[in-house]
């Protein structure tokens, strides 16, 4: 706002260029808000319910969600360039990856305790 001020004023003392520039950049500003905002919400959820593993991941506008009984989940945690990669959940013909949103570090210790809870619920 405060550009379009001062492109405002330039304008009115005759220097015309500055505006169509200034539009240009608030717009820019507007689209990378706009890309923002979209992303603003991404999230993971595992959730453990009456023996059932439930893992959803909302990006953007997309949601995805799995589910499995507990005792045919297998939870990994791959060796990727540079640290950790995303924790796998794997059972029953299908997968899933959580652990965009986690610190890389975070990841290894995060899935040993997924996998504990999972052993504990599968036993019951």
């Amino acid at each position: 706002m405060v550009s379009l001020v001062i492109a405002a004023a330039f304008w009115l003392h005759g220097v015309t260029f500055i505006l169509p520039f200034t539009c240009l950049e608030l717009l820019a500003v507007a689209v990378a808000l706009l890309v923002f905002a979209r992303h603003a919400g991404d999230h993971e959820r595992v959730c453990l319910d009456d023996g059932r593993l439930i893992i959803e991941r909302h990006d953007g506008n997309a949601v995805e969600r799995w589910e499995w009984s507990a005792e045919w989940v297998q939870v990994d945690c791959r060796i990727a360039a540079g640290g950790p990669g995303l924790i796998e959940f794997s059972g029953q013909g299908r997968r899933a990856e959580v652990g965009r949103h986690v610190r890389a570090e975070l990841r290894r210790p995060l899935a040993r305790e997924f996998s504990r809870v999972l052993h504990a619920a599968a036993r019951g």
